[in-house]
């Protein structure tokens, strides 16, 4: 195996499927299948999922509401989708933790590094709600965070396009994929991977991003597996 211990980020839009908003039963149950496929071959995971299925934050402020506000909605919408793809897992046989970086004791563990490195260590997926815990970061900044705090060696961010391109391939037929790219090339030429915060936290601390299309079935496990799967991000 290529990694040993990884952070999966996974959009909450992604949660969608095909649907205007909320979630989606059938991605959930393919997202624990692809995600048990690597847990059987004793990959340790941790998730960092986003909320904008539920609710952004970003949006509620763009449209008169308190940011302060609206993030903090938009961290519940992540523990929302948290719960979701926990109860998938567990109907798929694995054994998960869901901590969460605001106190809702009932529904969540609070997030403790020694137990989640502990949980991890015992073949559970631990899934990182509720972002940072603090308003004006993204999922992305959290998921940079959590990876560095329990020493992963990747972070897989699934998105519905299978790599960084040179421009958005749903709008310019012309784009083209790298397969590999620095963290410079990333900054110099202006593309998008993650919010600036969440990108310089990762190059700071020397963490790859691996960019890619976790919606086709089978890739999480070929990428594991070695294959060149994505666009792969490193110093």
């Amino acid at each position: 195996m290529k990694f040993k211990r990884v952070l999966l980020k996974l959009s909450g839009e992604a949660l969608m499927g095909n649907r205007q908003y909320g979630i989606d039963p059938e991605r959930l149950s393919e997202y624990a299948q692809d995600i048990k496929s690597i847990i059987d071959l004793g990959v340790e995971v941790a998730i960092v999922i986003g909320g904008g299925n539920i609710f952004r934050g970003v949006a509620g402020a763009s449209n008169g509401m308190d940011r302060v506000q609206g993030d903090h909605m938009g961290m519940l919408a992540t523990v929302i989708n948290g719960l979701a793809l926990q109860s998938a897992l567990e109907d798929a046989g694995v054994p998960t933790r869901l901590q969460s970086a605001i106190k809702i004791n009932e529904v969540a563990e609070p997030f403790i590094r020694r137990k989640a490195l502990r949980h991890l260590e015992k073949g559970r997926v631990v899934i990182f709600g509720g972002g940072t815990g603090n308003p004006y970061f993204t999922t992305d900044s959290a998921a940079v965070l959590r990876a560095i705090e329990i020493e992963a060696d990747v972070i897989l961010k699934g998105t519905r396009v299978d790599g960084i391109y040179t421009a958005d391939p749903e709008k310019d037929t012309s784009a083209t994929k790298f397969d590999f790219i620095s963290f410079d090339d990333v900054l110099r030429k202006g593309l998008k991977v993650m919010d600036t915060t969440a990108f310089t936290l990762s190059q700071e601390n020397e963490l790859p991003i691996i960019v890619f299309d976790m919606n086709k079935k089978g890739n999480l496990l070929k990428l594991i597996s070695g294959e060149k799967i994505g666009t792969h991000v490193n110093l």
